[in-house]
C-alpha cells in the first residue's frame, strides 16, 4: 500500500509552484513578453563570475575529487572556508564568544534540507513547532512530516516584526522550536535587535516556565540581500540557536541545492546536537551534498550578493504600484514585496489579477489573509511592462 500521508502532499501541489507552472504554460501560448509572472523566488541575476571560474577550475581536478563522494557532513576544506567566513563576519556580534568552526557545519542540499534536518533533530512526533505568520508555506510540510503541530503565531499587523507576547502566549509544554526567517519571505521584514531580544527573553522565561529549552531556528537563505537594514546575528542574542541557510538566493544557485546547517559553538547542547544532525541528515538521505559546489563554495564563500539589481526592481516596483494606489509594505530585504489585496478575499483578487496576465501569489498559503506576494527576482523589464496591468487591475476596484 502506497503512503496516503506522501499522496496528499504529492497531490496538492504548492500554490507558489501552480501558479508557476500555469505561468509557463501561458507564456507558451501567447509569448513570455505578454507574462509578468511574480510567482517564484528564482533569481533573474546571474550567478557571480567567480562561480564560473570556480566550476571551471573544479574541471581540470582528478574526477573523484569533483564527482566522487565527500564526508557525509561536507568536505573539511568546504566547512573550514564557511565557519572561517562566519567568523570573520560575526566575531564582533559575538564578543569573546567563539562564532563557528568547521566541525559545526553540515553541509546540505539548500535550505530545505537543511530545515527537514534541523526539525528532524530537535523534534519528536508530538511535539509542537511555532511559526511567525505570514510564514513560507513548505515549513508547515516539514514540521507535519515529522509528526508534530505546526503552531502559527501572526507577527504585528502594522509592522510584521515579531510579537514576542503572543510567542510566548502560544507556547506550551510540548513546544520544541520556534522558527523564524529575517529578511523574511514573504513580507521583506528585517527583525530588528530589540525584537529578537525580546523573542529571546520570552523564549528563556518560557523554557523555564515549562520546564524544557526552546530551540530557534534561524532560516536564513536572504541574510545578504538587503537594502541598508542591519541582519542580527540570532546566535549572539539567544543561545539555544540552530543557523540553517542556503547560496539559492547569495549566489544565485537556487538549481544547485547547496546549503548548511550550522550548531554554534556557544548552544548549550552543542555537543549532543552535532551529532544529532548528523543523524538526522543520515536518516533522511540527506548526506554528501554535491562535490563539485562544495567546491564552489571553498572559492565564493565571501562573494557579495548583486543587491544592486535587486534594489533597482524594489525601486521600479513600489514606486509604479504607489502610483497606481496600491498599498505594500516597504521591503528591508529579501525580493518581494507585499501587497495589499484590493478585497479582502486575496485568492479572488489573484484571479482577477490573472485576467491581466500578473501573476503573484495570494496570501492564504502564506498564513495570512487579503494580500499578495510579489517577487521583484524578475527582470527590470518584466517590472516595467506589467505596469499598464497593474494599473488596470487597480482601475477595477474604483
Amino acid at each position: 500500500m502506497i503512503n496516503e500521508t506522501m499522496y496528499g502532499y504529492g497531490a496538492s501541489k504548492s500554490s507558489i509552484r501552480e501558479i508557476a507552472a500555469y505561468g509557463a504554460a501561458r507564456k507558451a501560448q501567447i509569448g513570455a513578453e505578454n507574462v509578468f509572472d511574480f510567482s517564484l523566488g528564482n533569481p533573474s541575476v546571474p550567478a557571480p563570475a567567480e562561480v564560473a571560474a570556480s566550476l571551471k577550475a573544479s574541471a581540470e581536478l582528478p574526477p573523484a575529487q569533483v564527482h566522487g563522494y565527500t564526508p557525509a557532513n561536507g568536505l573539511p576544506a568546504c566547512r573550514e572556508a564557511v565557519a572561517a567566513s562566519l567568523s570573520r563576519r560575526f566575531s564582533a556580534e559575538m564578543g569573546e564568544r567563539p562564532v563557528a568552526d568547521a566541525d559545526d557545519l553540515y553541509i546540505t542540499c539548500g535550505a530545505a534540507a537543511s530545515l527537514t534536518i534541523t526539525l528532524h533533530a530537535v523534534t519528536n512526533p508530538g511535539d509542537e513547532v511555532i511559526v511567525i505568520a505570514p510564514y513560507f508555506p513548505e515549513y508547515r510540510v516539514w514540521i507535519e512530516t515529522c509528526g508534530c503541530t505546526c503552531v502559527e503565531v501572526m507577527a504585528d499587523a502594522s509592522t510584521f516584526q515579531i510579537d514576542a507576547d503572543a510567542v510566548a502566549a502560544a507556547v506550551t509544554e510540548r513546544t520544541a522550536a520556534v522558527i523564524i526567517d529575517s529578511p523574511n519571505n514573504p513580507v521583506g521584514t528585517v527583525y530588528t535587535r530589540e525584537t529578537l531580544e525580546k523573542l529571546a527573553a520570552a523564549l528563556e522565561r518560557r523554557g523555564q516556565e515549562t520546564g524544557h529549552p526552546i530551540y530557534l531556528i534561524s532560516d536564513e537563505p536572504y541574510r545578504e540581500i538587503t537594502y541598508g537594514a542591519e541582519v542580527p546575528w540570532v546566535p549572539a542574542i539567544y543561545e539555544r540557536t540552530i543557523v540553517c541557510y542556503s547560496y539559492s538566493k547569495s549566489l544565485s544557485l537556487p538549481g544547485e541545492r547547496i546549503g548548511w546547517v550550522l550548531v554554534p559553538p556557544t548552544n548549550p547542547e552543542h555537543d549532543r546536537l552535532v551529532p544529532t544532525v548528523a543523524g538526522a541528515g543520515r536518516t533522511l538521505g540527506f548526506v554528501c551534498a554535491p562535490a563539485i559546489f562544495q567546491r564552489v563554495l571553498i572559492d565564493c564563500v565571501d562573494v557579495p550578493s548583486d543587491v544592486d539589481a535587486y534594489a533597482r526592481n524594489r525601486e521600479a516596483l513600489t514606486r509604479g504600484l504607489a502610483e497606481a494606489g496600491y498599498e505594500y509594505i516597504e521591503p528591508a530585504g529579501a525580493f518581494y514585496l507585499w501587497v495589499k489585496a484590493l478585497e479582502l478575499d486575496a485568492s479572488a483578487f489573484f484571479e482577477r489579477a490573472k485576467a491581466h496576465e500578473l501573476l503573484p501569489v495570494p496570501s492564504d498559503s502564506f498564513g495570512c489573509p487579503g494580500w499578495v506576494r510579489v517577487g521583484y527576482c524578475v527582470s527590470y523589464e518584466t517590472i516595467v511592462n506589467s505596469m499598464p496591468a497593474w494599473q488596470a487591475l487597480a482601475a477595477e476596484y474604483k
